[in-house]
C-alpha cells in the first residue's frame, strides 16, 4: 500500500513536468533558500542594502531598490558577485503578467530531527504542484500536494505556500498558507519558524522597508511590520483555536537590527472569545491568569565587515510570561556567523546554540522552569500545529548546539556540512515533549549537496545520528532527495 502511494506521488510529479512551462515566480524572497539568504546577509553587512534581514519573507521591492540606488563598483568582488546573484534570483521571480508553474518531490527514510531555515521534508514523502501569477498589484499562487506520514501510512492534503496577495498603498494584504521565519537564527527560530506546516491565515505587512520621512521617527531607520491571524485547524483539545502574530523589525544604526514580536493563541473551544479585550491583557500571575496563551520575543543582530570578512552576532529571547525581571520564563538563542573568502563566494561558518529550558528571569540561568516553553495549562496542545512546534524544532526543555559550514562554487553547486548536538527534553519536564517520549541525547551529522541542472534543482542529503527520539533507539542513517522542476 505504501509503495503504491510512492508511485502515485512520482506519477504526479511526472505529469507536472510535462504540464508546466515556466519557473515559479514570487513577490517575496521566501523562506528556504540559504544561499539567497547568505547573499542578502553579505550585502547587508557591507552596507549595500538595509539591515532588515531577519523578518522572512522579505519584500523584493526594498532589496532591488537599494541595489539600484547604491553603487557597488568599489566593493570587493565577493560583494559584487552576491549582488549579481540576488538580482538574478529576483529577476527570475519578479515576472509580471506571466503564469508560472513548478513541481517538486521530496523523499526520505527518516525526516531530519533538526529543521533549520533551509529545512527539507517534514514527512517521509511529499509532492506538490504549484502555479503562480503576478500582476502589477496582485499575486496569486495555488499549490496542491500530498504528503505521506510514515508512522501512520496515511496521506494528507498539502496546500502549503498557496496565497493571494494584494498591494494597497504601502501595504500588502494577503491570505493563504504563508511560511514565516522570524528571527536571526539559521538553525532555529524560537517563536515562529518553518518547523510546523503553515496554517491558514490572513495578514498585512509593509510592501517595502523604507525609513519614516518624519524627523521624529526617522531615527528608527528602515523598518518592517507584519500582523496576521491564523486558524489552528488541526485535531486539538481546544478545537478552533485561533493564533495571531505581530512583529516589528527596525534598523536604527548601520549593522544593528532589532526585532520585537508577540504570538498568541486565543479563542477556541472552552475559552471566552474577546480578542480585542484580551490582546492588551499583559498581566499574568496567580491572582490574574491570562485568558490567552502568548509569547513575547526580542532579538538583536549586529553585522559588519572585519578585515574583508563579513560577520554577524545575534541573540533571541522568548518570554512565556509577563515580566522580564520577576517572572519571564525565558528561552534563549545565541549565534554567530563569519563569511571567509574562498574564491568569489565566501564560505559561511555558523555556530548557534538554542535553549528552550526557560529561566525564571531573562538571565537567571540557575533558576529554571521545566516544561514551561510552548506549554500552557489553558491550551493543553500548546504552541504546536499538526504535531510540530510552531517555533524551535526540538520543542520544550531542549538544547541544541550546531556548527555549520556552507559554500557555493562557481557552478552554483551548494555544499553544506552540519553537526548537531541535541539534548531533547529533560527528566524534570513532566509536561512532555512532542519530539520524544523520554529524554535523549543525540549527536547528528549531515552533509547536503544542491545541484542545479537547467530547469531542475536536485538536493541530496545524508545524515548519521548516534541515537533516536524515543520510543525508537540506537544508531540511525538516513538519506533524502528533493527535486524541484521548473520548465
Amino acid at each position: 500500500m505504501i509503495v503504491g502511494k510512492y508511485w502515485l506521488a512520482a506519477a504526479c510529479v511526472v505529469f507536472g513536468i510535462f504540464s508546466v512551462s515556466q519557473a515559479l515566480a514570487s513577490p517575496w524572497a521566501e523562506v528556504g533558500d540559504s544561499q539567497l539568504r547568505s547573499d542578502i546577509e553579505i550585502l547587508s553587512a557591507a552596507g549595500v542594502i538595509d539591515g532588515i534581514t531577519t523578518h522572512w519573507p522579505l519584500p523584493w521591492a526594498s532589496i532591488l531598490e537599494r541595489l539600484r540606488d547604491r553603487s557597488i563598483l568599489g566593493e570587493p568582488d565577493f560583494v559584487r558577485d552576491a549582488a549579481d546573484r540576488v538580482q538574478h534570483v529576483a529577476q527570475a521571480q519578479m515576472h509580471f503578467g506571466d503564469v508560472r508553474f513548478q513541481a517538486s518531490v521530496d523523499g526520505t527514510n527518516d525526516p531530519s530531527l533538526v529543521r533549520g531555515f533551509d529545512g527539507l521534508g517534514r514527512e517521509t514523502a511529499i509532492t506538490q504542484l504549484s502555479g503562480e501569477y503576478i500582476g502589477a498589484t496582485t499575486a496569486v499562487r495555488l499549490s496542491l500536494g500530498a504528503e505521506l506520514h510514515d508512522h501512520t501510512g496515511r496521506t494528507a492534503f498539502v496546500p502549503d505556500d498557496s496565497y493571494i496577495a494584494q498591494k494597497i498603498g504601502g501595504a500588502v494584504i494577503y491570505g493563504g498558507y504563508l511560511t514565516h521565519w522570524w528571527g536571526p537564527g539559521w538553525i532555529s527560530a524560537l517563536s515562529l519558524s518553518n518547523n510546523a506546516r503553515p496554517m491558514p491565515q490572513i495578514g498585512i505587512a509593509r510592501s517595502e522597508t523604507s525609513a519614516f520621512a518624519s524627523p521624529w521617527l526617522s531615527w528608527i531607520g528602515p523598518w518592517q511590520m507584519e500582523f496576521f491571524v491564523g486558524w489552528l485547524d488541526d485535531s486539538r483539545i481546544a478545537t478552533n483555536t485561533l493564533y495571531n502574530a505581530l512583529r516589528v523589525t527596525f534598523n536604527p544604526l548601520p549593522g544593528l537590527e532589532i526585532g520585537l514580536a508577540r504570538t498568541e493563541e486565543f479563542c477556541g473551544d472552552g475559552h471566552p472569545c474577546k480578542p480585542l479585550a484580551y490582546y492588551f491583557e499583559f498581566a499574568n500571575d496567580n491572582s490574574h491568569v491570562n485568558h490567552t496563551n502568548d509569547e513575547g520575543v526580542i532579538d538583536v543582530k549586529y553585522s559588519s565587515v572585519l578585515s574583508g570578512s563579513p560577520y554577524e552576532i545575534y541573540m533571541q529571547l522568548m518570554n512565556e510570561d509577563s515580566s522580564p525581571i520577576t517572572h519571564s520564563g525565558t528561552s534563549h538563542l545565541f549565534g554567530a556567523s563569519l563569511w571567509v573568502p574562498v574564491g568569489r563566494n565566501p564560505l559561511r561558518l555558523t555556530a548557534e546554540y538554542t535553549d528552550s529550558v526557560p529561566t525564571l528571569d531573562v538571565f537567571s540561568f540557575g533558576d529554571v522552569l521545566h516544561g514551561f516553553a510552548y506549554n500552557n495549562g489553558g491550551y493543553p496542545d500548546g504552541m504546536r500545529y499538526r504535531g510540530r512546534t510552531i517555533g524551535f524544532s526540538l520543542d520544550s526543555d531542549s538544547t541544541l548546539l550546531t556548527l555549520q559550514g556552507a559554500w557555493q562554487d562557481a557552478d552554483d553547486w551548494d555544499y553544506t556540512v552540519s553537526f548537531h548536538h541535541a539534548a531533547v527534553s529533560n527528566p524534570n519536564n513532566t509536561i512532555g515533549n512532542v519530539v520524544t517520549t523520554a529524554p535523549v541525547h543525540i549527536n547528528m551529522g549531515e552533509v547536503r549537496l544542491s545541484v542545479p541542472f537547467r530547469s531542475v534543482n536536485v538536493t541530496l542529503a545524508g545524515r548519521l545520528q548516534d541515537d533516536q527520539p524515543r520510543p525508537e533507539r540506537g544508531f540511525q542513517a538516513s538519506i533524502e532527495a528533493a527535486l524541484t522542476f521548473a520548465l
